[in-house]
């Protein structure tokens, strides 16, 4: 199983991005799903995720600005960020929870200047 993020990059203040991510050897079918993202000297942070049954909770600091998603087929997974703050800078991980184990991307990293 691998998992492949994609989509950071460097954007103003305001801007969007959208991240993907890629999954190889597995699908994410309705397993739980999640992005994560990790600043400079800080801990990982759950940003999105998708339980099992469907339901979707984001972080406090993310509502209304960012849509987590993922593709009819269960091969890709997305966030949508909008309304981007220099706060939201990191690396972002996708992530996957399935019975077998969980899984990591590589990280994407996101850079928001003010």
């Amino acid at each position: 199983v691998q998992l492949q993020a994609s989509g950071g990059g460097l954007v103003q203040a305001g801007g969007s991005l959208r991240l993907s991510c890629a999954a190889s050897g597995t699908t994410f079918g309705l397993n739980a799903v999640g992005w994560y993202r990790q600043a400079p000297g800080k801990q990982r942070e759950v940003v999105a995720r998708i339980s099992s049954d469907r339901t979707s909770d984001y972080a406090d600091a993310v509502k209304g600005r960012f849509t987590i998603s993922r593709d009819i087929r269960g091969n890709t997974l997305y966030l949508q960020m909008n309304s981007l703050k220099p706060e939201d800078t990191a690396i972002y991980y996708c992530n996957l929870i399935k019975r077998t184990g969980q899984y990591w991307g590589q990280g994407t990293q996101v850079t928001v200047s003010s």
